[in-house]
């Protein structure tokens, strides 16, 4: 889906529901807040939304929890873990509902990441490079470290049929359309979408198995191969074509509905909760 699609479906959303505007108040115009603190929000949103649930928001899981949760499908499984405190920590932090069984249950994971600043270089006038003199620096491999976590909360998860892990990605090395940025000696910088020297999209779609971007992919799909069924557990990757920042209000639209998407492949679990006094 391109930037200029999906604003245009937000759009339509904040239409729908002026609300967002009224939960941000006066955050609503900065991009300073962090995706931790939308996602408290989006919290508070869903309390509101279904007051008969309750939801938890936490940073971060224990690595002998994943173990644990491994171990209740198979005994094989979980059973190697060398530091005992060890625990992984997403950027947006954890939300999860109790279900009727009294049991928490992973409703949203998410994780912002800025890599590549060319883009703010280039408006500023400044060179890089070993002896500054190029308009552009080779991307480096930071991001590749949200694997980690993405395979951690599949782990975690393995026994779901939903994986509600998204990741917004800003920045020149995110970039999905070809863009021209004006420094300010008047010069154009051309930035291609498609260099292997700036983009480092390719590096992150093994984690939603090449699957579009700018789609939420929460509820798990199941392929067939020969006389197999197989489960994929697919990050929803979020990037700004144009490797600007994200606007907040577009990232809690995003959450809440990776959330509720969420809650329905939890549904039949929740039902008594749902239904009661109804």
């Amino acid at each position: 889906m391109s930037k200029k699609n999906q604003s245009s479906r937000l759009t339509n959303q904040h239409k729908q529901s002026q609300g967002v505007v009224s939960i941000f108040g006066d955050d609503a115009k900065s991009h300073e807040l962090t995706v931790g603190e939308i996602s408290r929000k989006v919290m508070k949103e869903l309390e509101k939304d279904f007051p008969r649930l309750s939801f938890r928001y936490r940073e971060s899981i224990k690595k002998n929890e994943i173990n644990e949760a491994l171990k209740k499908i198979d005994p094989e499984l979980g059973q190697t873990l060398f530091v005992p405190n060890s625990s992984i920590k997403p950027d947006g932090g954890i939300i999860e509902v109790r279900d009727d069984n009294g049991e928490w249950r992973i409703v949203l994971v998410t994780e912002a990441k800025h890599q590549g600043k060319d883009i703010e270089n280039i408006k500023r006038g400044i060179l890089v490079g070993k002896n500054d003199d190029q308009d552009l620096m080779a991307a480096g491999n930071a991001i590749e470290r949200a694997h980690k976590n993405i395979s951690e909360i599949a782990n975690f998860m393995l026994s779901e049929t939903h994986f509600p892990y998204v990741l917004f990605l800003e920045g020149s090395n995110f970039l999905t359309e070809t863009i021209s940025i004006e420094r300010p000696d008047g010069r154009v910088v051309k930035l291609e979408y498609n260099s292997g020297t700036l983009n480092r999209l390719d590096r992150l779609t093994a984690a939603n198995y090449g699957m579009p971007i700018n789609k939420n992919l929460c509820v798990n799909k199941f392929v067939k191969h020969k006389d197999k069924m197989i489960m994929l557990q697919a990050a929803s990757i979020y990037s700004q074509g144009d490797g600007e920042m994200w606007d907040v209000k577009n990232m809690f639209e995003i959450m809440i509905e990776v959330s509720k998407t969420s809650l329905k492949a939890v549904g039949s679990d929740l039902f008594t909760q749902i239904t009661a006094n109804n």
